[in-house]
Formats: structure tokens, sequence, C-alpha cells
């Protein structure tokens, strides 16, 4: 049960040091504790934790614009983030972790400012039936967050440079192009601001939490630990990894997200196999190279090997199913 809960303002818009302040916070959140951490990055692209960069974003436009490049810990897809966009995260441990109650923190927030959302499938929030924030998940261990983000006055023409989204991934939302299925909370509440939204979003989640929230800077916080983690998030490795040659590609748009395969196969054997996805599912997606490498590059093998990868969750079972379906037909 949550006996405390604290609030970290963040003061800095680098967004990899911003992400090792998430991380940080995951690590040390208390057994009974509840932070909200509110953040905000400047002119960055940030994707999943299994996505690839150079399919997601166009990478060299952004650079050359001085925007930055930044792959998170949790699934899903990728996102624009400006000056005009705010970001949260709910960190807890996993006994009380509640995305019911998460969620109401930011549906009060708005209803305080007269902007009525509504939950939209597991991970948005919309408004007259557009989006104006996406939700991911992450968990390690007995620890969990829970963040997304809110466009309060975000940029759109940006936002439609700068991120390449399938046909497929738009066409099953019922829509034509990123920019018609997203809007600003600005255009329901014009004299809105960052600082305004962040009052009414503390407010929220003390009256939900039924306690004071202690307030934390992030210059409060183990520089060290920062640095050492702002590292981890901006290097080369983190950012991009290997750039594999492979020989096969297979793709295809799922309910429950996009997965793109590709193979290295020499003399009929699986060599070397990596596996780009949209799914909020980043650990399940983590595990498939180490059951499928080393196999044969056939339908009934790989299908096989699938068969053996544990299953954690209900999610996991459906993804599973599903990609023993697809390989059970894949023309290999």
């Amino acid at each position: 049960m949550i006996q405390e809960i604290k609030y970290v303002d963040g003061s800095g818009y680098d967004p990899y040091l911003n992400l090792a302040i998430e991380e940080y916070l995951l690590e040390t959140t208390g057994k009974d504790a509840c932070t909200l951490y509110l953040w905000q990055n400047e002119n960055t692209v940030v994707i999943g934790k299994n996505q690839n960069p150079w399919k997601e974003c166009r990478v060299r436009e952004l650079e050359q614009a001085g925007g930055h490049l930044v792959r998170r810990l949790s699934g899903g897809g990728a996102v624009y983030h400006d000056l005009g966009n705010l970001n949260f995260t709910f960190l807890v441990q996993k006994g009380n972790y509640d995305l019911e109650k998460q969620l109401e923190v930011i549906l009060r927030g708005g209803k305080k400012l007269g902007i009525h959302g509504e939950k939209s499938g597991r991970n948005d929030i919309t408004v007259s039936g557009r989006k104006f924030s996406g939700n991911a998940f992450y968990t390690r261990g007995d620890k969990c967050y829970h963040h997304g983000t809110l466009m309060v006055s975000a940029d759109l023409d940006k936002l439609s440079q700068y991120l390449q989204v399938s046909k497929d991934k738009l066409a099953l939302k019922g829509v034509d192009s990123v920019r018609s299925r997203v809007t600003n909370l600005s255009e329901y509440r014009p004299d809105l601001t960052i600082d305004l939204l962040k009052e009414k979003l503390l407010e929220a989640f003390e009256e939900i939490y039924g306690c004071k929230a202690a307030f934390c800077r992030q210059e409060d916080l183990d520089q060290k630990a920062l640095t050492e983690g702002r590292g981890k998030f901006s290097s080369w490795n983190w950012l991009y990894g290997r750039n594999m040659d492979f020989q096969y590609e297979l793709s295809k748009r799922f309910v429950w997200g996009n997965a793109i395969w590709q193979f290295q196969v020499n003399a009929g054997m699986i060599k070397d196999l990596q596996v780009f996805s949209d799914s909020m599912e980043p650990d399940l997606m983590d595990m498939l190279p180490g059951y499928i490498k080393g196999c044969k590059y056939d339908n009934d093998d790989i299908c096989g090997k699938l068969e053996q990868v544990p299953a954690k969750n209900q999610a996991h079972r459906t993804i599973l199913e599903d990609l023993k379906e697809f390989f059970a037909a894949a023309e290999l």
C-alpha cells in the first residue's frame, strides 16, 4: 500500500540526462512509495526499446536541425518531444502498480483545466477522439514505471517532419497521417502553460493518493549516478546498436504492434537475427533472438523454437501465438 508520494520536477531539457534520472528513480523507488516525475525534452525523437531508428525517424534531418535521437527502456512507438510537450513518469514497486489510478491522475489533472480526456486502448489518452498522450510501460524485477507524453503546444509540423510512421500503422488506426490523429491541449484551453499543467497534475496526484507529496529537485539526486546514466543513454551502442548485414527480412503489422525480422543465414542455419518492434512487451522481444539463433531457417524449426519461449503473461501468450501462426505460413 502506498504510504508516501514524491514529486520530482525536472529542471533541464537534456533528453539523455532525463532518461538517466528516470532510471535512477526507478532503481531507488521505495517499497511503499510512488514517485511522479515531470520532465521535458528539447527537439527530440524518442524511440522504443526495440525499434530501428532509421525506420522510425529521419535521423539525418533531425541531427542537422540540432535535434536528438533517444532510445528509452520501454517498448512502444516513436514520439516527438519539444518544449510544448510535458512528460510524466509514475515509478512504483510491482505490488503498488495501479495503471487505472495512475491514469486517473492525468485525467483529473485535465478536468481541473476543463479538458475531459478519455482512455483509448491500452496506451493512448484522447480528447474529442484525438490523441494528446501516448503511454508506455517498463518493469525491472519488482520495480515498474508508467510514462507518457502530454502535448500542450507541440510543433506538429516537426512531429510530422521527423517521424516516419508506417502506412500500415496509420491504416490500422483508420487515419491518413500522423498529424491528423494528434492534438494539442492548447486547442481546448488556449491559455494553458506547462507550469499550470504541472500544478494541476500535482494537485490531482495528492488528491488521488490521499497524502502530501514530498518535493525533490533533480539537483538533490546522486549526480555521479546521473552522469553515468547519461553516458549510457547517449552512447552509440545504446542508440544504434550493431548494424548487422542481413540476407532475409520478414515483417508484419499485428494488432499488438509491428515486427520486423532480419536474418543472417549460412548453410540453411540462422547464424544471427535482429528483431525490431514497437510492441509494448520489450522484454519478450529481447528474448526471441536467443531462442531462434542456431536453428534451421525453416518454418517448422522456427515455430518449434517459439514454443520454447516462456510466456510471463497473457500479452506474451498472444504475441507468441501470432508469431507461430505467421512463421507457419511465411515464405522462407
